[in-house]
């Protein structure tokens, strides 16, 4: 793999765990820091993009928009308490959806500009909403809220993120990508059995 680029310039490529990145970071690595972000950066923008409306993702740059939640995270991650495997993901996701709502309550207390297709685009759904419908995605969240945090983890990394079974490994603090692999299958079937519970 070639090497990522940090805020801060190249970061090499190691493959240490999210969570030992994370305690060097504390301890003021930048390097580490770097690689945290570095590492979470596309699929949070991944992430994201997916689940917004057509219009929303009109609105604002997500990709700065995410880079900017990172950012504003990254300054004050001393305060983060890492208490599953996951939480950092979980904890990260949280900021860019916040980062999110801000600024779509920014841009509706700007004078409204009338286009005749935004009445259309405000009914589409997200692409995964178009995907799989609504009726499934609500099933699907409410399967995914009874999953234990780490099978969650899993499958958000895996579906909703995009992660590689690698990335995965990293962020659930696995100790290969194939156990990665184990745990996403099994978190899949039980989100699965979840699932059918609805219907």
């Amino acid at each position: 793999m070639p090497d990522e680029r940090g805020p801060f310039g190249p970061v090499p490529d190691r493959l240490d765990s999210t969570f030992d990145l994370l305690e060097r970071a504390r301890r003021g690595d930048a390097e580490a820091l770097d690689r945290v972000f570095a590492r979470h950066l596309k699929p949070l923008q991944r992430w994201i993009s997916g689940r917004l409306p057509r219009w929303a993702r009109d609105m604002a740059d997500t990709d700065d928009l995410v880079q900017d939640a990172l950012l504003e995270t990254f300054k004050r991650i001393e305060g983060f308490e890492s208490r599953h495997p996951g939480a950092l993901q979980a904890y990260l996701r949280q900021a860019v959806l916040n980062r999110l709502r801000d600024e779509l309550r920014r841009k509706a207390r700007a004078p409204a500009r009338v286009d005749v297709g935004d009445a259309e685009r405000e009914l589409r759904g997200s692409p995964l909403e178009e995907a799989v419908g609504r009726e499934t995605l609500a099933a699907y969240e409410q399967a995914l809220g009874r999953l234990k945090p780490e099978e969650r983890e899993a499958v958000i990394g895996r579906l909703e993120m995009g992660f590689s079974y690698e990335e995965l490994a990293l962020a659930l603090d696995k100790p290969t990508p194939d156990a990665a692999r184990k745990a996403a299958q099994r978190a899949l079937v039980r989100l699965a059995e979840e699932m059918q519970r609805e219907q």
